[in-house]
């Protein structure tokens, strides 16, 4: 795993130690040697990671990771405090800034590796989010991050634990910014997870029969819970164990006897990081529709179109199966245009649309082709049948007047139909829509308001 890596102390020994210590593992790295270069330097250079002292002259290592997490640009950024300060009130301030983790010197070189690469694993996920989310320019990160201050609903937190008096004590240091379920039978709160809506899990290794990193193994290993933030409790010295759920995907880990602020922080990191990559998720998801779907009518566009009927074309021909496609148009629609306006030919083709999906199949694939034109593909649709729903949908436009929301008006309207089938001949989806096409120019050319179906 490859990654840059920037190192912030004002000691030049102990920037020697870790980047040794990281180099070792093939990392890049940079250093810095106070906060205002650890500043330049993010502005200037791609960073995947920071390790960050806290003491440090003219700038804490607290105000520089709080001016991090407060810059959209930087913000994704993981922070780990290395430092000499270890108690729990540092912590917490150095969480409450917005820093990942917090390392106290000196570091145990396994857990530091394991940590930078866990966090790197994030990081390039998260990555690949924004950067899909940027191209497609659906949602600014300003507006990501703003959902990110500690304002929104509270968490919906899945806590397993063996032992009912610390279920007790977590659930009463999350309530202030959680709702907790605790479950003490890890199987049953595997089943929990995958059916119900959570944003972090919290594994409490205190199981005298049942291994805590199988769960964290199994979670990580269910569709449903992929991505679901992890955070087991151990015990002081269990530091193999800290090294092998990080290795298995766990995000973040807590150390028994737990501090309720400490918790809470930690938590809420989790809480607030999934949030972001589920809007970064959602942007992309919405990007792709976007992508494929045409703004006017809701119907897929002819982008979709022309990647999703090769793969039905290609589907029924190793199938042996038939399949039908349907091109329509809209008779004399440039008169309505030209007579009612743009306002009212768009009202026209949403409505159009709207009868074509009443029309259509829950397996047929309904698009717009461009203009008045749409598609529909019929799977498993022989020419008599494609006849047959074809005819129905003509009836539909002749038979029901248009309504012109802009205008006022109603107005009468037909639709000119051209089938064409597999069955006929056609060896790609290409040559299948070419025939459906000259199949609808006929009904054009033979006085519109029919369907006409290709020559065999």
């Amino acid at each position: 795993m490859t990654a840059r890596i920037l190192v912030v102390d004002d000691v030049p020994a102990n920037v020697k130690l870790l980047e040794a210590r990281l180099l070792a593992e093939y990392f890049d790295v940079l250093t810095a040697e106070d906060g205002f270069k650890a500043l330049q330097i993010c502005e200037s250079t791609h960073v995947d990671l920071i390790l960050l002292d806290i003491m440090m002259p003219g700038i804490s290592g607290f105000e520089v990771c709080e001016r991090l997490k407060a810059d959209p640009r930087f913000a994704h950024i993981p922070v780990v405090m290395v430092t000499a300060l270890d108690q729990p009130a540092d912590r917490v301030r150095g969480l409450k800034a917005g820093a990942d983790d917090f390392l106290t010197k000196p570091v145990n070189d396994l857990q530091l590796v394991s940590r930078v690469k866990s966090l790197v694993r994030l990081k390039t996920l998260t990555d690949e989010l924004r950067i899909r989310a940027e191209t497609a320019h659906e949602v600014g990160l300003d507006d990501l991050l703003k959902g990110t201050d500690g304002r929104e609903e509270p968490g919906q937190v899945l806590l397993v634990d063996s032992r009912a008096s610390s279920q007790e004590r977590i659930i009463k240091a999350l309530k202030p910014v959680a709702q907790v379920i605790a479950m003490s039978d890890p199987q049953a709160a595997l089943f929990e997870a995958a059916e119900n809506s959570f944003d972090l899990v919290i594994v409490n290794a205190n199981f005298d029969d049942h291994d805590p990193l199988r769960l964290c193994s199994q979670l990580r290993s269910l569709e449903r819970t992929r991505f679901l933030p992890l955070l087991i409790v151990t015990e002081h010295g269990e530091e193999d164990l800290v090294v092998r759920a990080l290795d298995l995907g766990v995000n973040d880990y807590i150390v028994r006897p737990i501090d309720p602020n400490e918790l809470v922080a930690r938590s809420l990191t989790q809480i607030k990081r999934k949030r972001y990559n589920d809007r970064l998720r959602t942007s992309v998801r919405q990007t792709i529709e976007l992508a494929v779907t045409d703004g006017l009518t809701g119907l897929n566009n002819r982008r979709y179109l022309d990647s999703h009927l090769r793969t039905l074309f290609n589907r029924a021909a190793a199938r042996g199966r038939a399949l039908s496609v349907c091109i329509t148009d809209i008779d004399r629609f440039k008169q309505v245009n030209d007579t009612f306006g743009h306002d009212a030919g768009d009202d026209i083709l949403r409505e159009f649309a709207s009868r074509i999906r009443s029309t259509v199949r829950g397996a047929d694939l309904a698009c717009r082709y461009g203009g008045e034109e749409f598609v529909v593909v019929m799977p498993d649709t022989d020419a008599a049948t494609a006849h047959v729903i074809a005819e129905r949908l003509r009836s539909l436009i002749e038979d029901r007047p248009f309504f012109i929301r802009s205008a006022g008006e109603t107005v009468r309207l037909t639709a000119s139909l051209g089938i064409a089938c597999n069955e006929a001949g056609a060896e790609t989806p290409e040559q299948l829509l070419k025939q459906a096409d000259k199949a609808l120019y006929e009904a054009k050319n033979g006085g519109r308001n029919r369907v006409v179906a290709a020559a065999a």
